[in-house]
């Protein structure tokens, strides 16, 4: 043992649970930029614990297995002992990941390492350097020739893109309906400043989305360029808009102020959202004019369609099964179509939209995205929005999003940034704290609506953040989640 195999049947997996041996099951996705991540940690714990059996189950060409473990997100981790699953772990958490792996397949290859707190005992030499690795990952400076992995004709159109507006932003939907509250902060701070900016939908076009990671070396999105230049994400949009420093640099560079009469927002609708693979639907996709036809009837026949394995009642993979269930628990009526029943819709789905995997879910003719981006919007309430806004469903009032999102997820943070890339020492601090207990949490990053963080406030009667909850009730700010770790009583309160 000590190395990664990869499962290719049922009976194989059968086979190994049969033995004697702990085993550890990573479901990925060759989409997935975090399923990538992870399955480095993956495969260095595999030497750490080489008593343990680490196999991968690529989620998607293996519906049996992943059914088998209710699989609908990935990466997803499962833990067996004895034949039997003992524990289960959603989302790239390195920490945690080591944590159960160490649980489940006992004391790790410890001779020449000291592991820091917040992996315990979990990591050995190799977890521990791959992970220092993932943290640089999260904007250092410090990595070296980050697009030194991009094909040359990938650099040159991204070089491309990013000078082909004085301003150009990187976003995740388009400025009229921006789909991540993030792009849409950037968004209304290029507006207040008067400038005339270019878009692209990173959402349209996975090579530009992986690539622009690392060939602006800036590992989220929304990513802002002035003349070519990185200026940042939207934290960094944020205080330079509140300093004054961005207007200051817009001056330096030349980019003049657009008239008051001017609409900013439309400048950038039917001129400037920048073509790579276009916007999901291209005009030259080579698909016959029938199919074309075919493709915008189907996904135009409910104002929300779901093309996915599977019907409904029926799904044949994790995935679709998820977009279905939150689709179910949002109270909203929506068609289907079973990509398997028509392999040239299926085929030619894929080119029309731009979009190589499913489940795809459509809102009124516009592609929302896939599993992974369904979930993400409805755990930041995005999705509950988007639909109120087409009209879908009616527009819920500040206090019941807020009971929404607060009860979102058995334990639920609210934060200044992301478990990722905290923005600020407290909500560090907390993230920590619950990483340490092996605590699964949802969160939502209040900075990237301010409405949720100005009425959290008065809703919970707690004027400052992080703010914890378990089960729709407050816990307390970072000093009391604190005392609680310290006093062995957090783990113990949040498993009540």
């Amino acid at each position: 043992m000590g190395s990664v195999k990869d499962l290719q049947s049922k009976k194989e997996l059968d086979d190994a649970l049969r033995g004697p041996a702990p085993i550890v099951l990573h479901f990925w996705a060759s989409w997935c930029e975090a399923s990538k991540q992870m399955d480095q940690v993956f495969a260095h714990l595999a030497t750490d614990f080489p008593h343990a059996l680490f196999l991968r189950v690529e989620a998607e060409e293996q519906p049996e297995i992943s059914d088998a473990f209710a699989v609908s997100a990935v990466p997803y981790f499962v833990f067996c002992k004895d034949g039997k699953t003992v524990d289960t772990l959603e989302g790239a958490n390195p920490s945690s990941l080591a944590n159960k792996v160490a649980k489940v397949a006992g004391p790790a290859n410890l001779a020449e390492s000291a592991a820091p707190a917040s992996l315990g005992v979990a990591a050995g030499p190799t977890v521990l350097e791959t992970v220092k690795e993932l943290a640089k990952d999260d904007g250092s400076s410090h990595r070296e020739s980050p697009s030194s992995d991009l094909n040359d004709k990938l650099k040159v159109h991204l070089q491309q893109l990013v000078n082909s507006h004085p301003i150009l932003l990187f976003m995740k939907g388009s400025p009229e309906e921006p789909k991540c509250g993030f792009s849409r902060k950037v968004v209304e701070i290029l507006k207040e400043e008067g400038v005339q900016f270019g878009t692209f939908d990173i959402l349209t076009d996975s090579d530009v989305r992986e690539g622009m990671k690392k060939f602006s070396n800036w590992p989220t999105y929304p990513q802002l360029f002035c003349k070519g230049e990185l200026l940042g994400g939207c934290d960094i949009a944020i205080a330079m808009h509140g300093s004054g420093e961005l207007k200051e640099v817009f001056r330096d560079n030349g980019i003049p102020v657009v008239c008051t009469e001017t609409k900013v927002g439309e400048l950038a609708k039917p001129e400037h959202p920048v073509s790579g693979k276009s916007g999901g639907v291209s005009d030259s996709t080579g698909l016959s004019a029938g199919l074309t036809s075919h493709l915008e009837s189907l996904i135009n026949l409910c104002p929300v369609m779901v093309f996915m394995k599977g019907k409904p009642e029926e799904p044949k993979c994790g995935f679709s099964r998820k977009v279905v269930e939150i689709l179910q628990q949002e109270k909203v009526a929506f068609e289907s179509f079973d990509i398997l029943s028509d392999d040239e819709v299926r085929q030619g789905l894929k080119v029309f939209s731009n979009w190589s995997s499913y489940p795809q879910l459509y809102i009124k003719g516009e592609l929302i995205g896939g599993s992974d981006i369904v979930l993400e919007m409805q755990k930041s309430g995005e999705l509950k929005k988007v639909l109120a806004e087409k009209g879908i469903v009616p527009k819920e009032n500040l206090e019941d999003r807020l009971k929404n999102l607060i009860s979102s997820s058995a334990v639920m943070l609210f934060m200044k940034g992301t478990p990722d890339a905290p923005r600020c020492g407290f909500s560090s601090k907390v993230v920590d704290a619950l990483q340490k207990e092996g605590i699964s949490f949802g969160s939502f990053d209040i900075l990237s609506d301010d409405e949720v963080r100005q009425g959290l406030k008065t809703f919970s009667n707690w004027p400052t953040f992080p703010q914890l909850y378990y089960k729709g009730e407050l816990i307390g700010g970072c000093d009391i989640v604190l005392e609680m770790h310290n006093n062995g009583e957090l783990k113990f309160a949040l498993s009540e």
